[in-house]
Parts: C-alpha cells; structure tokens; sequence
C-alpha cells in the first residue's frame, strides 16, 4: 500500500525543474538522505527521487522571535501554543516509469516506494551480469525495507570498465574488510556452487593479495568462528556462500630458522602448519634470475639526472666485469670496486658519487635475507615470479610483506606486478588456455606506491599507472586501497571505474576530487559507520549507501 508523506512545494523563487524537487512532510516524519521517494506525475506516470537535504522550517520571523516567545529565554517556559512548522525536502530526480521529464507539479503527492519502485529508480532492477557488493537499508520502524545491490561485473572487472578504489580513514572505515567481501563476491560468481549466475563461466579470476598489515589477511581459508547469525543471513539473503576462500596458498619472506627475528606477524606454529599440507611458501630473490629488478630499489629515490638508472644499465648489460658476478655478496663487492677515487674501467659518465649513493641504497635492501643464494624447493622455497608463472584458475595468492621495510614492500610488491605483466603478455613458456583470464591485484595503502608525492620516474609508479590504463584490455585488474583519495596520482584514481568512500574527515573532503559531490553526501562521509560505504559504478543512476556484512574469515583480536 502507498505511503503518502507529503505534496511537492514550488515557489517562485525555488521552483521544480528536470532535476530536483522540494516537498513538505511532517516534522516528525524520520527521513533520511538516499532515501527514494515517488510522486504522482502527469500521464500516470510516476518520478522517482534521491533525497538529498532536509530542513526544518517554522512560521518565526527570527531567531529573536524565538528568544521572546520563550518568556525572553527562559529555557523552562512552556509556550501556550506550538508554533507551525514542518520539514521540507530537497531531492533528486533519478527516473520516471514513463521517461516524462518535465517538472513534476505542485501539490502532487509523494511517497514511500516500495521494494520495486527503488530497484527502478536506483536502475538496480535491470543489472546485467550482476556481482553482490552490499544491501541497501531504506526508511524506518514498519517501512524498513532491506535490499540486495549488484554491481554489473563487466564494469568491476572488464572488459567494459575496469578498477576499484577504497577510501577512508584508518582503523573505522573497514577498507580491507570491503575489499575482501568484494572479492568473496567475484570469486563465488566464477566458482562457487552458488553463483549468482553462469553467464560468463568462461571467465576464470586469479587473485593476488598483498597483506600489508599484521595478521589480517594470513588466514583468509579460515572459518570466522565468531561470525554472528544475523551476518550469515546477509551471506545468504546476497546468494553468497558462508564459507571462507579456498585454493589459497601463502607466501612469507624467507628468514633463517636458527634466528629469533622474523618477518612477518603471523604465528610460527601457523606457518609450519601451513607448510606441512602445502599451501605456504618462503620467498627469496636470487641475484642471476632477480638482478633486472634492480631498479625497484630506486622507486622512492628522486633520479632527476638519470645516474641510478645508467648504474643499473651499466650492470645489467654486464659492463665493467659484472658478467662474472654470481650472488649478492660478490654483486655488492663489485659495485664497492667502484666508489673508489680514481677508479678506471667504468663508464665514464657515472661519477664515483654516483656509484656510492648506488650502494648505499642497494647494500640497505641487500642486507635482508629474502637476497639470497639459492632457493631449496625442498624446504618449502620459491621465487614469487615463478609462483606468480604457475598461477591457475581460481587461485588466491597472498603475499605477507607487512613486516618488510618501505623500500623491500616496494621492491617485493614491483617484481609481482612485473611478473603478471610478463605472463599476460605471453613472455612466459605456458599455454594461454590455461593462464586465468584476469588477475585481481588487491593493494592496500597505496598511496606507498602512486601517491602523487612519489618520484615521476619510479618504475612501480608508472607501473601502476599503466595497469590503471590499459590493464583492463590486458585482464589485469586492480583493487586499491588508501586513506585519501586525494593524495593518489590523478591517472590512476581517475581510471578506475568504481569507487567506494569510507568514512573520512572534513578536510579530505574540502579536496577537489569531492567538488562533483553534494555537501550532506560529503558531510556524511565523515560520519558513517564501519561496513558502510558510500559507492559510486558506472551503471548506479545515484551515488548510493551500502552496508556489507562482517568477513568470513579468521578475524586476529588486533586485526
């Protein structure tokens, strides 16, 4: 049955137009912004809007009217009489049934829409290839209404768009949780019994995750064992599976068994069980197969002259006796041979400063252990571009970096990027019949790596940078996390075809990359709860309010 909460309003001085109305409604009526309303229009056809600002308005004539009303500021007065008043609402028009675009009239009638009317109005009823990213919770008490959002897949993932952004401060905007539901989300799409369809069953996602933060994602195969029921229901009112990811495989950085210092957060116990039934490795970087990543060390380094990167030419061509270098140790010696005065053999052009700020960077990364001499596959070692090689459909590699230094987070997180890009573009001796379609790179904090402050000429920059543009034909798609939009580097962001807005504070908001997006939305931005967001997608006629219900993986009580 229809709701009736109030009539269109048009004065002179605010009248309705294509794209907005006001209406009243009673003051006690709760309302809140993302709302849909309806209203009666002309040729039985009915306009659909976005509320968007609600104002309260009362007959004084000032606010000193108020003051002497209530026996000249007596907060205890009792008034003899109320005043009239009533909330008046602004909201946008996102649709008619009946494609009639002229302003709706005055005193027509507005309403509540029911589950369908907001399907139609948000376009949600018509979502083509449709991916679960949340459910919408609209108006209050008896008129609540709870539904399911899609996104249209093929604008998540390609070819028709491609990229996703998070946002929000650390710690209450839940970025990670978003992001790993989201990829709960395509991975029961493509694999899971319960698909939401099979449409495209051809398509075969692989995921690459960077855990950047203590233990968060280290048990993502895991049961959360404290998930409540009511989290479950959402699962399942979504079509999603309850269960946790599978064919998961973790990758630690190698570090000596005989010492006490490690490099990851997550458990010793945890990680010689994952080894044991196989699905953890230890990864190492050996100096004949990883030397042509020297560059990676020099992502944070401003090389305005160009000095580091013919150093680094300079050795991979194999100039000056680096062709005889077998192994770290001997590479740093090598390089030491250089940064004496009076040095003769090298080129010419490179100054022995230059080779000395050259070894002062590399020595720093060198020193840790993943640099090393070989990896022994018998003890549970790999190299993460032959992992990366081998990767199958339907594979999840996580890649533990959270307890590495900036600079070998850079390093490790540039050789992975590398390595997908090596196999899509088919550098790498395997059938593409068997390479998935598209790998999904789950990065967070960002702004580490495609900030706007970071050197133009990194290599992992205008990696990410190419990714963001041509990655979508390539089927390499990138999931991205940071806690301000702003600081990212405008052809990334500016690529990506969805974005999802966690909480976030004033200032951030003030920043051009909002300008596009009304005052109360933003003002909402600095107050949402954590598992909810504020999303925008290619195919949504409106920004719109989600909420995600609570992982389904290990939780660690810090994490």
């Amino acid at each position: 049955m229809t709701k009736i909460i109030g009539k269109i309003a048009a004065t002179e001085k605010v009248p309705t137009t294509i794209d907005e109305f006001f209406f009243w409604t009673d003051k006690q009526r709760i309302l809140n912004p993302f709302d849909v309303v309806k209203v009666e229009h002309i040729d039985n056809s009915i306009t659909f809007g976005v509320i968007e600002e609600i104002s309260h308005i009362t007959d004084s004539a000032s606010y000193l009217s108020n003051y002497i009303s209530s026996d000249f500021g007596n907060v205890d007065s009792i008034p003899n009489m109320s005043r009239i008043g009533m909330n008046y609402v602004k909201a946008k028009v996102v649709g008619n049934n009946k494609s009639v675009y002229t302003p709706v009239l005055d005193g027509s009638k507005v309403s509540l829409a029911n589950e369908k009317e907001i399907l139609q109005a948000l376009g949600l009823d018509k979502i083509d290839n449709p991916m679960p990213c949340g459910y919408l919770e609209m108006y209050r008490d008896e008129d609540k209404i709870t539904l399911p959002v899609h996104f249209n897949s093929q604008f998540l993932i390609g070819p028709e768009g491609a990229h996703l952004n998070i946002s929000g401060i650390s710690g209450l905007a839940a970025k990670t949780s978003y992001s790993m539901f989201l990829l709960k989300s395509i991975h029961d799409k493509y694999h899971s019994k319960k698909a939401v369809d099979n449409s495209h069953k051809d398509d075969s996602p692989a995921f690459v995750i960077f855990n950047v933060k203590g233990r968060d994602l280290l048990a993502i195969d895991e049961l959360n064992e404290d998930l409540q029921a009511t989290d479950k229901s959402k699962y399942e009112m979504l079509s999603l599976s309850t269960e946790p990811f599978n064919n998961v495989k973790y990758f630690y950085p190698y570090s000596d068994q005989t010492e006490s210092k490690t490099f990851t957060y997550a458990n010793k116990n945890d990680i010689e069980t994952q080894i044991d039934i196989g699905k953890a490795l230890k990864y190492k970087y050996i100096f004949e197969d990883d030397k042509g990543n020297l560059d990676l060390m020099f992502s944070n380094i401003e090389d305005t002259s160009g000095t580091m990167e013919s150093i680094i030419n300079f050795i991979i061509t194999e100039q000056g006796g680096f062709g005889e270098v077998g192994s770290w140790s001997q590479f740093i010696n090598k390089v030491s041979e250089f940064t004496s005065a009076g040095r003769k053999g090298s080129d010419k052009d490179i100054s022995v400063m230059s080779w000395r700020k050259f070894k002062r960077v590399v020595s720093k990364s060198l020193s840790h252990p993943i640099f090393s001499n070989r990896v022994v596959k018998e003890k549970s070692e790999t190299r993460l571009r032959e992992s990366i090689k081998n990767i199958q459909k339907n594979d999840v590699h996580v890649i533990d970096i959270a307890k590495l230094d900036q600079d070998t987070q850079a390093f490790v997180f540039g050789d992975v990027i590398r390595a997908i890009y090596d196999l899509k573009l088919g550098q790498e001796d395997r059938d593409d019949k068997d390479i998935p379609s598209k790998i999904i790179i789950f990065i967070d904090e960002l702004n580490k790596y495609a900030s706007k402050d970071i050197p133009q000429n990194s290599p992992i920059l205008r990696q990410i940078i190419d990714i963001a543009e041509r990655g979508r034909s390539l089927g390499i798609i990138l999931f991205s996390v940071e806690q301000f939009k702003s600081a990212i580097h405008d052809r990334v962001k500016g690529n990506c075809a969805t974005h999802a807005y966690g909480r976030t504070n004033a200032i951030e908001i003030s920043k051009p990359d909002y300008r596009f997006i009304t005052p109360v939305y933003k003002n909402m931005m600095t107050r949402l709860d954590p598992g909810e967001y504020i999303i925008e997608h290619p195919v949504f006629r409106s920004l719109l309010n989600i909420r995600f219900p609570r992982p389904l993986y290990r939780q660690f009580p810090n994490g």
